[in-house]
């Protein structure tokens, strides 16, 4: 199943963000956030992309309705 996000302009490395997360990680830590600290910040972004997810199912069906 595909999630309801827009496309992304142009290509994309696939590496990006495994960089990008480990980069993340590493100025957390350096910064002298714990590893538990890490674990928190990484449910509470879950816990927004969920949140975002639902709410565009949630329009998604109302506003193909009034498209018809």
């Amino acid at each position: 199943m595909a999630l309801p996000f827009g496309d992304t302009s142009g290509p994309r490395d696939p590496r990006a963000l495994a960089i990008l997360a480990k980069t993340i990680y590493r100025e957390l830590r350096s910064s002298g956030f714990e590893a538990r600290d890490v674990m928190a910040l990484a449910s509470e972004l879950l816990g927004q992309v969920t949140s975002e997810t639902k709410e565009l199912r949630t329009d998604a069906p109302s506003r193909s309705r009034s498209r018809t």
